[in-house]
């Protein structure tokens, strides 16, 4: 099947046309200064970008964009939209709704509109998204992929927050993570990579998903029973602008010396925190490198930080599953820094981990990077959550 793949945001808007069997990707493309003046950056492999400044003062014009740049005589890779079977959405927050992916029915919208509290910023974009195509494509099934669902296999003991439990009761607090289509992705192909996609039962997998935004996940016969991420996207790791875990306590104490209100303190852990917090630097971690290389202490502490944290994370995945099997490593940081890896992992030779620092040093794509003799297996898989998206609607919109 031909899958539209969609990713709304607030003022963006991601997209893929790519064949849910095969993963090609016949184009993808972004529409960006949506409700500012707008922009579309259209790229079919083989050829040259084609960007062009667009009106674009809502979802609906970028989506209109989206089909106009599809369709082109020149540009485009499909004669009409009829060639395209449905279209998939990222959409961030299911809630407890929803335990795996949907089709799109006035059902699904309302449980996506009933979460937007717990995804106040993202669940908006994704709605906005859906309903352009709703409006531009009536006839093509939509199907609803969260980011939250393959999470939602945690057991109450991982899940659950250590406050009044009538919060969990009445207002759905809880642990809930993200990155959640990434690390089924990556824990499904190290499934297939240890010859147990079919029989997952009794393998246990840490998937690290490295980035500016970043999570790890503890995986157990091929379902998750832990994350770091929590009610919202903020917990867990330290990431490029967001602070992680850290203890409540800071924020009533910073909010008394500053006069910060709830929001400015908020912006100040999401967007100034973190490894940039830290460093003064960058949130871009080639910068961190850069800067530690040179001689910069305290983005030397960032990288530090993000290291110490994630092994610390590896370490607490394998007392909880009894074991581990594999470690994967993924995403923007996960799939390019080496010397991250490398970091992140040495010290955990106590647990069967041996790095074979050649072939992590030479790692272009998918590659098992520890040595012959590790008890433990560490890869390195790239994520393909727009493919997991296209496979999931292709499945759905085939049952439908």
């Amino acid at each position: 099947m031909k899958i539209l793949v969609i990713n709304a945001g607030s003022s963006s808007l991601k997209y893929q046309l790519m064949d849910s069997v095969t993963g090609e990707v016949f184009s993808k493309g972004l529409c960006e200064r949506i409700g500012i003046d707008g922009r579309i950056t259209h790229r079919v492999p083989g050829r040259d970008n084609w960007v062009s400044d667009i009106p674009m003062p809502t979802h609906n014009e970028a989506i209109s964009a989206v089909i106009e740049a599809l369709t082109d005589a020149e540009h485009g890779v499909v004669k009409t939209v009829d060639e395209i079977d449905a279209i998939g959405h990222r959409v961030l927050h299911g809630g407890m709704a929803f335990t795996d992916s949907c089709i799109i029915d006035d059902a699904c919208i309302a449980a996506i509109e009933k979460c937007i509290p717990l995804g106040p910023l993202h669940n908006p974009a994704n709605l906005m998204g859906i309903r352009a195509c709703q409006k531009l494509m009536p006839t093509k099934k939509q199907v609803a992929v969260f980011d939250t669902a393959f999470h939602m296999t945690m057991p109450p003991e991982a899940y659950i927050y250590a406050i009044p439990y009538e919060y969990y009761e009445k207002n759905d607090v809880r642990r809930y993570g993200f990155h959640g289509t990434s690390h089924r992705y990556i824990s499904q192909r190290c499934l297939e990579l240890l010859g147990r996609s079919e029989n997952p039962e009794g393998t246990k997998i840490v998937t690290c998903h490295l980035g500016n935004g970043s999570s790890c996940a503890a995986i157990k016969d091929g379902k998750c029973v832990d994350t770091t991420m929590g009610l919202g996207p903020l917990a867990g790791l330290p990431m490029g602008t967001r602070c992680g875990d850290i203890d409540a306590t800071i924020i009533e104490y910073l909010m008394g010396i500053y006069g910060y209100d709830i929001k400015e303190m908020l912006n100040i852990l999401n967007k100034k925190s973190g490894v940039l917090g830290i460093s003064g630097v960058s949130s871009d971690f080639r910068d961190l490198a850069a800067a530690a290389y040179e001689g910069n202490e305290r983005a030397t502490l960032a990288l530090d930080k993000f290291n110490y944290e994630v092994k610390k994370v590896i370490g607490e995945y394998a007392a909880a599953m009894g074991g581990v099997d594999a470690i994967v490593f993924t995403a923007g940081v996960g799939e390019n820094s080496p010397v991250l890896r490398e970091k992140m992992t040495s010290g955990l030779e106590f647990m069967g981990v041996e790095l074979d620092k050649e072939k992590n040093a030479n790692c272009h794509g998918e590659e098992l990077i520890s040595t012959e003799n590790s008890k433990v297996k560490v890869y390195v898989i790239p994520t393909n959550e727009e493919l997991m998206i296209a496979m999931d609607t292709a499945r759905l919109v085939g049952e439908n």
